[in-house]
């Protein structure tokens, strides 16, 4: 069974109200299309002037900015990897992305986030394997005695959703291991 902090919903993440927004970000912080597109364009014109303060951020990584029109305190800007087969630390660079946005919630004692399927869309990281680390990741930081109460993976459609489903279910029903 699936830990009830965590919710798999079908939506529209610019619109969740959670105390931080994660976006699937680029090494630049700057737009894009997909997800990092509708959080700029949702946040307005002033994320992309703070973002570009910022100095960019490593693949694997993640800093967080204020959400300005998004009805959340906080952006996290999750930079994950473009997928080249499997065999460029890909993996591990995504795991980072979902163990840095942790951190800034922990840093910042908030309760609730909101994630995209980090690099499933135009970086074509496979969506099962993606969900897997999400919520192997998701699972250490429960475990770990993490402090969120909400925890909402927003999916882009009925196909994302159910494969983040399977992927959780998979990870819980193994122990979270």
């Amino acid at each position: 069974m699936i830990d009830p902090r965590i919710k798999i919903v079908d939506g529209d993440i610019t619109q969740c109200r959670v105390d931080a927004i994660v976006n699937a970000a680029n090494e630049r912080l700057g737009g894009g299309s997909g997800v990092n597109g509708a959080i700029q364009r949702g946040a307005g014109p002033q994320l992309l002037a703070e973002c570009q303060t910022l100095g960019g951020c490593p693949t694997g990584s993640a800093v967080a900015t204020k959400a300005y029109l998004l009805p959340a305190k906080f952006i996290f800007h999750a930079v994950g990897p473009v997928w080249q087969g499997g065999g460029a630390n890909e993996d591990a660079l995504l795991a980072g992305c979902y163990r840095a946005c942790f951190a800034l919630a922990q840093a910042r004692a908030i309760t609730s986030i909101a994630f995209p399927a980090i690099s499933t869309g135009i970086y074509g990281f496979p969506p099962a394997r993606a969900a897997i680390i999400a919520a192997t990741q998701t699972t250490a930081y429960i475990d770990a005695g993490g402090v969120l109460t909400r925890i909402l993976f927003v999916a882009f459609g009925a196909e994302a959703q159910n494969m983040l489903k399977q992927g959780f279910a998979e990870v819980f029903d193994r122990g979270g291991k």
